[in-house]
């Protein structure tokens, strides 16, 4: 459990460092590819914390 929440925590920042790159790319008229490519990294990053937070999460039935 504590390796998931390190490993979600991980995804978390990486995320937030893609937001930054990203941001500064289209700000600066970077390389479209480039930007294109991280975004899709972002995306499957994004994926993966849904993933394990859904994991972390109990199931409770109301």
């Amino acid at each position: 459990m504590e390796g998931m929440l390190a490993r979600l925590e991980e995804l978390r920042a990486r995320h937030r460092e893609l937001d930054r790159t990203i941001e500064e790319l289209e700000t600066a008229g970077g390389d479209d590819i480039k930007v294109m490519g991280l975004k899709r990294e972002k995306l499957r990053i994004k994926d993966r914390v849904a993933w394990l937070s859904a994991k972390l999460t109990p199931d409770i039935i109301a």
